[in-house]
């Protein structure tokens, strides 16, 4: 009787992942279901969410950080570097306690996380060796600064009148809908600039520095080269152009750091005692770290799906990938 061959097991790549295939957010499906699409939209408001965060940061950080407006209008170092101050302690807290939660205390285990693997550690590929180093180096030493930056810029302009803004009794409808496009604007922004830092001269120049963080980690979200966070965090420049409110460019940036901070945290919810706190994983982006050339955007838009660069988590899809990686990078 023949033996059959012996076959070797399917590796298995992921410690987790959602229902496969992945699918954008329901505002995009057809047919149309207003009302998931809407709920969609109201949730990132009520839940714990990047975007809950960034609102309460903003708020604090205008009512109680911010000088008065005369003070801004004159370029001071006592008033930035109080800024730059905050910014760098909310950032290490907030991203510390993250990672300290996660990874040091384990505190819910690999639920949810969609790597096994721990983060690096005596890696000649990293900065100083070690994964959580680098990306703080990076995060610390280019992302806090350049954020500071765009804030103190629009700060500074909008107290000139060289920037306008506006009250919310002024133009309530302008501000409602500027918050309620903002993560699509956003979801757009990023897939150009990012489809912009793969075009391979970038990519090795700038890009790489991000994408040495193939198993990713909270000090991983805004770990770039400064070029990179400089283009980033470009989408702020809308307010700059649309008036708004201070309140709300400051929201943006915040929105800006503390989003990439939750989504790259490796996990796709934060447990605590086994309950759901927050969302904060996306493994449309895991996918994105893992295979390279895919999933450039966000699931808020299917900017992926409409130019053929999407990723589904399927076996097929990968194949697919893996072709187009190595005809892109095939001299």
């Amino acid at each position: 009787m023949d033996k059959k061959p012996k076959t070797k097991p399917a590796k298995k790549i992921w410690n987790y992942h959602p229902e496969l295939p992945i699918g954008h957010d329901p505002v995009f499906v057809w047919p149309p279901k207003p009302g998931t699409a809407l709920w969609e939209i109201l949730k990132r408001w009520v839940a714990i969410s990047a975007a809950t965060l960034a609102g309460l940061c903003a708020v604090l950080y205008y009512l109680f950080v911010l000088p008065d407006t005369e003070a801004l209008k004159t370029l001071s170092v006592d008033w930035i570097a109080t800024m730059f101050v905050s910014n760098l302690v909310f950032f290490i807290a907030f991203a510390g306690l993250l990672h300290l939660y996660l990874y040091r205390f384990t505190g819910q285990g690999k639920k949810f996380k969609f790597d096994a693997r721990p983060l690096a550690k005596n890696s000649r590929l990293f900065t100083f060796g070690d994964q959580v180093r680098d990306n703080m180096f990076w995060c610390l030493a280019g992302g806090v600064p350049i954020w500071t930056a765009y804030e103190v810029l629009y700060l500074w302009g909008n107290a000139n009148g060289v920037i306008r803004s506006v009250t919310f009794s002024e133009a309530p409808v302008l501000i409602i809908g500027v918050l309620l496009m903002l993560p699509f604007l956003n979801s757009m922004h990023f897939y150009w600039i990012h489809r912009m830092l793969h075009w391979p001269p970038l990519y090795r120049s700038v890009h790489y520095v991000h994408h040495r963080n193939i198993n990713v980690g909270p000090w991983s979200g805004i770990s770039m080269h400064p070029v990179e966070t400089a283009i980033f965090l470009s989408s702020v420049l809308i307010h700059f152009v649309i008036p708004t409110h201070p309140v709300i460019a400051i929201f943006h940036l915040y929105s800006r750091v503390i989003g990439p901070t939750l989504s790259h945290c490796g996990f796709e919810k934060i447990l605590f005692k086994d309950r759901q706190i927050a969302e904060a994983g996306q493994f449309h982006h895991q996918l994105h770290h893992k295979y390279y050339e895919c999933n450039y955007g966000t699931p808020e838009m299917p900017w992926d799906e409409w130019f053929g660069s999407f990723h589904d988590g399927s076996d097929e899809a990968t194949a697919r990938v893996r072709e187009t990686r190595k005809r892109k990078h095939t001299v």
